[in-house]
């Protein structure tokens, strides 16, 4: 069982792994191992002062992978989830294994909807982001930005033209959308 201080069974015997494996095994035999000298298993060595770990209280149903049996003994709580992102962070933990490309791909659409909800959430409370100090184009114009770049051999300068649309863009699209929705608004009265 995880989070114990037992050393973890073999699945498989060594026999089995070695035939299986192609070189499993190879440091098996101690006069092989660099490390034999300082390398003694004593589980009452380990330093814990526990058999199993106490658990951390949980507040609210937490995610937890689908291959585990149980919450880690330890998690964060800095960003509990909430709204759409939440709901896409839970059902990519219920659904899916954390060796499936499809979990970590709705984990990423997660994070992207979790940007979209906090920006929608700043304007609605009357404080918007600030755009031009927060990307750093205020420095960029102030502290020689395109001579640092320009003949350096730097990777990221491909992309430096596509930097002003990507932090423009979701700005650009919610005021379209707000001036249809203000439009049409105005057309049915």
């Amino acid at each position: 069982m995880a989070y114990t201080p037992d050393k973890p069974k073999l699945a498989e015997s060594s026999d089995e792994l070695r035939a299986r494996i192609p070189g499993w095994g190879a440091d098996l035999d101690p006069k092989d191992r660099p490390s034999v000298p300082q390398e003694v298993f004593d589980p009452d060595l380990s330093g814990a002062h526990w058999e199993f770990p106490e658990r951390q209280p949980e507040r609210w149903p937490r995610e937890r992978s689908i291959e585990h049996k149980f919450l880690t003994p330890v998690f964060g709580t800095s960003c509990p989830p909430r709204g759409l992102s939440g709901a896409i962070r839970k059902y990519s933990y219920a659904k899916y294994s954390e060796g499936r490309a499809a979990h970590w791909l709705l984990l990423l659409a997660a994070d992207r909807v979790d940007v979209a909800e906090s920006r929608v959430l700043s304007l609605l409370t009357g404080r918007p982001d600030r755009l031009i100090a927060e990307t750093g184009m205020r420095g960029e114009l102030s502290h020689h930005g395109l001579r640092s770049r320009l003949g350096r051999n730097r990777a990221d300068v491909k992309h430096h033209p596509l930097d002003p649309i990507v932090a423009a863009a979701p700005w650009i699209i919610g005021a379209c959308l707000g001036y249809a929705i203000t439009r049409r608004m105005a057309r049915n009265r």
